[in-house]
């Protein structure tokens, strides 16, 4: 693969992650679901809506 390519599927891969995620933070919005995250290192249930007040 030449570098070009590589930086073309790179490009493409983070698209798909940033759709899925917020595929994700719909559906649990929707849902008025938790989604479970890490920060600094320990594990926290948030819940979506706030997600997005962040």
């Amino acid at each position: 693969m030449t570098k070009e390519n590589v930086k073309d599927l790179r490009a493409k891969i983070l698209q798909g992650i940033k759709m899925s995620y917020n595929k994700l933070l719909a559906a649990k919005q929707k849902e008025d679901g938790e989604l479970v995250i890490s920060r600094k290192g320990k594990v926290v249930k948030i819940k979506a809506k706030k997600m997005v007040e962040q």
